[in-house]
């Protein structure tokens, strides 16, 4: 090694200034190549279909896979992230990503494109999305809250490029060219995986690195060793086993958590039945443009409009739900967006003329930012920050459940009635229902907190607004790196 080279190893890296904004701007790509990617497949769902012969139902069973992986492959991703780091699993995904993408286009079959669209490249995109917000975390401290903000444009950047250049190579190279250049351009996430380079404090130790840290059934299997019992004993190694099982189930997927905490109960199960409906828009808005006559590229340019309003409403969405005034009252913000969301999908019933699906558009496209500024605020509201992570494991989990079967049930629907405005009455029935049950759930338990609380004079500040059965107060953001996490957006 170089003199050079030590001198730049052994020189701490500081946070929130020099490379860190490289790393942002590289984070910036990622969640446009990874989050934004999903939302062109919706122009080449007519093509796909024709192929092979699909119905709708069979069709949506892609984009469906696809969104379902990348939003519940977390925990999968935490792991390999507290093993390898953030760069290794940033690049793995990038290579992952173009080789699905690369071998969707010589499939034969639409069961084929499951496979390797779907679960492999949605596999990548998880893994190189959520790597990408964890180390944000590591090289901003000060700046994090602006960080991920500006990270998030991304995904608007996405969903407004994605589609035009989807139909752009469409029309003139066919859908299995189209899908080879996807793949190239999907292994650019190795590159930005490459500028993540682990971040050095002053001391020389890598803020990635993980501590060392007990095995979980550790202190069963010393209390077990005390008692005279070979560590070969298989009584032992059975119940070391199942300690081990518990724990990591404890700490990826908070099912304590979910029969205690009743604001989390609540959330978690009102977000789960929105997403049933929340896709169903970005899957089928395309196919149902061209079926009434709009143009090809007209009807890929809705999709864009969405992204382009996103880029803007979203962060405003952001800073003022921030504001003090709507503390312990974000969860009615969001389910007003999501509200407002539902209604907008009569819309398309009105008209499908496409000055009225424009309209549409950036009336979806708001309450979308809405939607997506709020979820993960709404629960970092009703669950401890230090049981944060584990919430969110199960949170993404029953989420990408709901978006896998939404589509294709729908599809299904449409293919029977052969009427495309059921896409939009199932939307609307799943996004106002869960609307509807969020609030007036909420509602009910604020007032039943606040009766416990004037019940029990004996307790020192009681909190005003309180979701759940315990203290959901965030506690002081430490200037130490943050736990790894695997994060979703919406």
């Amino acid at each position: 090694m170089s003199q050079g080279e030590a001198a730049g190893r052994g020189a701490a890296q500081p946070q929130d200034q020099g490379w860190a904004w490289m790393v942002l701007l590289a984070a910036v790509l990622l969640q446009g190549l990874t989050l934004g990617f999903p939302c062109c497949i919706g122009v080449f769902f007519t093509d796909l279909q024709h192929e092979f012969q699909a119905s709708n139902s069979q069709t949506s069973w892609f984009p469906s896979i696809m969104v379902a992986v990348l939003h519940g492959g977390g925990p999968l991703c935490s792991i390999l992230v507290k093993r390898f780091g953030c760069r290794f699993v940033v690049m793995l995904g990038g290579l992952l990503s173009g080789l699905g993408m690369v071998s969707s286009s010589f499939c034969k079959s639409i069961s084929q494109l499951y496979l390797t669209a779907g679960l492999i490249t949605g596999l990548g995109s998880c893994f190189s999305f959520q790597a990408g917000v964890t180390v944000l975390g590591y090289y901003f401290v000060r700046w994090r809250t602006l960080a991920n903000a500006v990270a998030s444009t991304g995904v608007s950047l996405g969903f407004t490029l994605w589609p035009l250049l989807s139909q752009y190579l469409l029309d003139r190279m066919g859908w299995r060219n189209t899908f080879l250049i996807f793949g190239g351009i999907l292994l650019n996430c190795c590159v930005c995986g490459a500028i993540m380079r682990p971040i050095q404090l002053a001391s020389g130790s890598l803020l990635e690195s993980a501590k060392p840290e007990e095995e979980p059934g550790s202190g069963a299997e010393e209390v077990q060793l005390s008692n005279g019992a070979s560590p070969h004993h298989p009584t032992l190694q059975q119940h070391t086993r199942r300690t081990k099982c518990f724990q990591m189930l404890q700490k990826y997927l908070a099912f304590d958590i979910f029969c205690q905490n009743k604001g989390y109960q609540i959330y978690t199960i009102g977000v789960a039945w929105m997403m049933m409906g929340f896709a169903l828009p970005h899957v089928y808005l395309v196919p149902y443009a061209i079926h009434n006559g709009v143009e090809e590229h007209k009807a890929a340019l809705l999709i864009s409009i969405i992204g382009l309003i996103n880029i803007f409403i979203r962060p405003f969405t952001g800073l003022l739900s921030g504001h003090r005034v709507f503390t312990g009252r974000r969860i009615y913000l969001f389910s007003l967006a999501a509200l407002f969301y539902g209604l907008s999908n009569f819309i398309c019933v009105i008209s499908a003329e496409f000055s009225v699906l424009i309209l549409y558009c950036v009336i979806l496209s708001i309450a979308m930012s809405g939607i997506g500024a709020l979820t993960f605020q709404v629960l970092m509201d009703v669950v401890e920050m230090d049981r944060f992570s584990s919430a969110l494991g199960l949170f993404t989990i029953l989420e990408s459940i709901t978006l896998l079967i939404g589509p294709p049930l729908t599809g299904f629907l449409v293919d029977i009635t052969s009427d495309f405005h059921y896409v939009f009455y199932n939307s609307s029935f799943f996004l106002i229902s869960a609307a509807l049950f969020m609030g007036l759930s909420f509602c009910a338990l604020e007032k039943k907190n606040k009766l416990r609380e004037a019940s029990k004079a004996c307790l020192d500040n009681p909190s005003r607004y309180q979701y759940n059965e315990t203290s959901t107060e965030p506690k002081a953001e430490s200037q130490s790196s943050p736990v790894v996490q695997y994060i979703t957006s919406i």
